[in-house]
């Protein structure tokens, strides 16, 4: 792995823009469409015009359920059976141009995602971080820190997609076996040769993820040594049964003590309708570095802080790794910094050579960078070009 002490500027990147985003009935959209190059993207306008909706169209462009963790249905612009949006983008760069595009018809019995790559139609979401990065900062983060360790464990993971395209896979066959195993416990099918199978299969991917978190967490900290200016150092740790066990014997050593442990759970977890240990009980602990404290005990202006220097980072790293930058989506972030931290992100994007997208009531926090960025106003779900 390169340690980043051996450079002293980020690398020149390879471009990786959004230069065409299509809205088709999502949220108050009924057709919106956009035309970028690859500068960072400023959205303007009034407080419910739609600025969050085009970020959340595009966090849709990455696997999960999105920066709002909607529903399917909920995104729709009309909620009634047989309706349908959709959201396309081009993905542009250097030597490349792919065609991305995700959608569901809401049915009536189900509401099945699909995904298009180039206009083929693949099986599977992960299959978007081969082509595209998001990461995405929201006012409804604000209480990360405070909040259960699942939606820690999400932001973090969408982290590690960025430096570990095979992490969302892992991650989505995890879960399908968690899920079976708990299926299989719920009805009292105590075949034990299946249930030693899927134990078998959640250990091995389980560890891989633990494994793959735990890289992420080295990485980071080696990044450390290159600082962002006006912006805190987090200190990343990770607290869980797995991780633990990682630090002191190898990896195959871990698999077969985690398929153990849930072969001799099985009745508790047959009681509680999951599985009492494994990668979905990890947390991701954050301190802020000059003071060592917890980041639930620093001020909301803090965490802000902290949040943006995790995902600006990320961003370096990602940079160093492979040349192609993330898109990053960040929401109302921008007018909840003073003066000295809102100029340090904006230098740190424009150094990165990142397509981020911000959003804002007030156009004037973006006045020093109206030839750097290019700018939209949205007003009634009608975007504008400003420059």
């Amino acid at each position: 792995m390169t340690s980043l002490l051996e450079f002293s500027s980020p690398p020149l990147l390879l471009e990786c823009y959004l230069s065409h985003l299509k809205l088709n009935n999502f949220r108050c959209y009924v057709d919106a469409e956009l035309q970028c190059d690859s500068r960072p993207v400023v959205l303007t306008g009034p407080n419910g015009a739609g600025k969050t909706n085009v970020l959340e169209a595009i966090s849709f462009l990455s696997p999960g359920r999105g920066l709002r963790r909607a529903t399917l249905s909920e995104v729709s612009r009309h909620r009634e059976e047989g309706h349908s949006w959709g959201v396309m983008a081009t993905v542009q760069g250097i030597h490349f141009s792919h065609d991305l595009a995700t959608g569901v018809e809401i049915g009536q019995e189900s509401e099945r995602r699909t995904i298009k790559i180039d206009h083929e139609v693949v099986r599977s979401q992960t299959s978007l971080t081969e082509y595209l990065n998001v990461i995405w900062l929201t006012p409804q983060m604000d209480r990360l820190f405070q909040e259960a360790s699942s939606a820690r464990r999400r932001f973090l993971d969408r982290l590690v997609y960025a430096l570990d395209r095979e992490h969302a896979r892992r991650l989505a066959r995890y879960e399908h076996y968690f899920r079976e195993r708990a299926r299989v416990l719920k009805l009292g099918m105590r075949d034990p040769h299946w249930l030693a199978t899927l134990e078998q299969h959640m250990a091995e991917t389980g560890v891989a993820i633990a494994a793959s978190r735990k890289n992420f967490i080295e990485m980071f900290f080696q990044s450390q040594t290159s600082s962002l200016s006006h912006f805190p150092k987090p200190i990343l740790q990770l607290e869980g049964k797995i991780e633990e066990w990682l630090e002191t014997e190898p990896a195959l050593a871990v698999e077969e003590r985690l398929t153990h442990l849930l072969a001799s759970s099985r009745d508790r977890d047959a009681e509680i309708g999951g599985a009492s240990e494994g990668p979905h009980k990890s947390d991701l602990k954050v301190y802020f570095n000059s003071q060592n404290r917890p980041a639930e005990q620093c001020s909301t202006g803090e965490q802000k802080a902290l949040l943006l220097a995790i995902i600006l980072t990320t961003a370096r790293l990602k940079a160093y790794s492979d040349q192609r930058r993330p898109i990053i989506l960040l929401d109302e972030v921008v007018a909840h910094l003073d003066e000295i931290r809102r100029q340090a992100l904006f230098e740190e994007i424009l150094s990165l050579n990142m397509q981020a997208w911000m959003t804002g009531t007030d156009s004037s926090v973006f006045l020093s960078m109206t030839t750097k960025f290019q700018h939209f106003h949205i007003e009634n779900a009608i975007l504008r070009p400003m420059n």
